[in-house]
């Protein structure tokens, strides 16, 4: 995100270029001259490092393998291959790389910055910069591009010709086999329909399950809301991986929010267009299924409407939900980990300016944006195999659906970074005003299951765990393996990861006492939330036949036009 005055990070450039010189160590007062002394200790550390490779490489006898200086960083895919430590020229690259890579990175954290958000947004562009000169992104230092052209006389350097150009002309580089995919083929085809639509977005019914088991169903609904950026079909991808199948399957009657893709003629919506839906959807649904309440769930950005929805509600003295799920939902925004990199009042200003009556921010920036907080995961590593080695990447949902972006209203983007990430105000009671009415988080005092994941770069877990001090009411925090998407979509079925819980919760916990009591769990969350859940579905009654009502008619099948736009 540029500001108006260029890049946001130019001032944060100027204080690295000084530093990372030995001459900037000149003309320093005491604290100053202290920084440049560990700066000094660590160029000579460094230095000493470069003279053992040099001295490793020159005595090492053809054919010999020699211990590695410095060796990279576990979980680091780049150079695993043979072909690097076999030949002494890219061996010798490799650890001269992430020799001066740890220099970089260990540099950044010695600098004397104003504050700790200087530090991690140059942490942040540091990391991108040492990412990106890495000796496997260029051909003419990779030896697996050299091996991968010889064995195929060519033809891989061809493949990688042409799937350059057509990422070119996608505008995007391809993580999946999008030809392996389509939206209501094999993706998002949990049977239902279409029951209510507006300008923001369509609400689903699911059908129930065909299973002998599910002739009963709970009295009270269940509704979801995904989030606004990207597309809802994350909870719905392929049978075996969807948590929609999963909760019709639990014997819920099952209500989908399926946000509308704006373009221009929705560029002028609000957030109060936004948080207006799911008090919509649970009404219908709770009219549909002819109940007083509906259970309720909020996913990332869904969660944070949803939850701030829910405050509106009761400060209206309404009363439509009966439980509340969040998964992996911001409600906190002091720590918004490193997409607050992106955030700062200038860049914010400039959004304003831009967009803030009117326009689109486009889902090409929210892709960029994501893809650099993991770059050598969804960057560079598709650069590498699809370019360098030709190959065609394989056939991931998950990776689909994250290429398959959307865009938010000018009004709403605006809005949501500066009075959420950068002023973090509705953590504070009152402060912000939705629907012509105060919020305040305490008075959504419904029982609540919160879930975040352990590696989360978008919603750090502990953020994530600071919803319990905000929101009334009793609260369960369960916190599972991997990131954003790949810890919440879980299925039971494939046995994988695990999840930490307390048998006996206590939201007076903090986060680290929490995670230093808390057990491990082999497997999904899953089963564990839809335990919870249960004992708020109320009492078994017939599975209804027919979707909809006489009020809420079928308007086309699941999953809609609108997640296809």
């Amino acid at each position: 995100m540029e500001t108006q005055s260029g890049n946001p990070f130019s001032n944060l450039l100027e204080s690295w270029a000084q530093w990372f010189g030995a001459a900037g160590a000149a003309g320093l007062g005491a604290n100053d001259a202290g920084h440049a002394s560990s700066i000094a200790a660590l160029q000579q550390e460094t230095l000493a490092r470069h003279a053992q490779l040099w001295q490793r490489q020159l005595l090492r006898r053809p054919g010999e393998t020699v211990a590695p200086v410095i060796d990279a960083a576990r979980g680091d895919w780049r150079f695993i291959a043979p072909e690097w430590s076999e030949s002494p020229f890219h061996d010798y690259l490799r650890q001269a790389y992430l020799i001066n890579a740890d220099y970089l990175m260990r540099a950044v954290e010695l600098m004397p910055l104003a504050t700790e958000a200087d530090r991690k947004r140059l942490r942040f562009m540091t990391r991108q910069y040492v990412d990106a000169l890495a000796p496997s992104n260029f051909a003419a230092t990779n030896p697996e591009f050299i091996q991968q052209a010889l064995l195929s006389n060519g033809e891989s350097i061809a493949r990688g010709v042409r799937n350059m150009l057509g990422d070119l002309e996608k505008g995007r580089i391809s993580m999946s086999d999008e030809s392996a995919f389509e939206v209501g083929k094999n993706l998002a085809v949990t049977p239902g329909a279409v029951i209510f639509e507006n300008e923001v977005m369509q609400l689903i019914q699911y059908a129930p399950s065909s299973d002998e088991k599910a002739a009963k169903v709970f009295e009270r609904p269940f509704v979801i809301v995904p989030p606004c950026i990207n597309r809802y079909y994350i909870l719905d991808l392929q049978p075996e991986n969807s948590f929609v199948r999963y909760a019709v399957a639990q014997g819920h009657t099952v209500f989908l929010v399926s946000w509308r893709n704006p373009h221009e003629a929705e560029g002028k919506l609000s957030w109060d267009d936004f948080v207006a839906q799911p008090l919509i959807a649970c009404k219908i649904a709770a009219e549909v299924c002819k109940s007083e309440q509906v259970n309720a769930l909020g996913f990332c950005i869904g969660g944070t409407l949803l939850a701030s929805a829910l405050a509106v509600a009761r400060a209206r003295g309404e009363d439509p939900v009966h439980s509340l799920t969040l998964l992996t939902t911001p409600l906190d925004f002091e720590d918004a980990g490193e997409l607050g990199c992106f955030i700062d009042p200038a860049s914010i200003a400039a959004r304003e300016a831009s967009i803030g009556k009117g326009g689109l921010m486009h889902g090409k920036e929210f892709a960029a944006a994501f893809a650099s907080l993991r770059a050598n995961d969804l960057i560079w590593n598709y650069v590498v195999g699809n370019y360098l080695k030709g190959h065609t990447p394989p056939a991931f949902d998950l990776l689909f659906w994250n290429a398959d972006s959307t865009n938010l209203p000018g009004p709403f983007a605006a809005w949501y970074l500066r009075h959420l990430y950068l002023e973090n105000e509705l953590r504070i009671p009152g402060k912000l005003t939705m629907l012509d009415t105060p919020v305040d988080l305490r008075k959504v005092d419904m029982p609540t299951f919160i879930y975040a994941s352990r590696e989360d770069h978008i919603v750090p877990w502990k953020s994530a765990y600071q919803s319990r001090a905000l929101i009334g009411g009793k609260n369960t925090f369960v916190l599972g393996a991997s990131g954003h998407i790949a810890g919440v979509i879980n299925p039971p079925q494939k046995n994988k990861r695990s999840h930490w819980r307390l048998e006996r919760d206590s939201e007076k916990l903090d986060a680290e006492a929490w995670q230093g009591k808390a057990t491990e769990h082999p497997g999904s969350w899953w089963p564990v939330w839809a335990e919870w859940l249960a004992q708020y579905g109320g009492k078994q009654v017939a599975a209804r036949k027919k979707l909809g009502s006489s009020k809420y008619k079928e308007i086309e099948a699941a999953p809609g036009r609108y997640v296809k736009q």
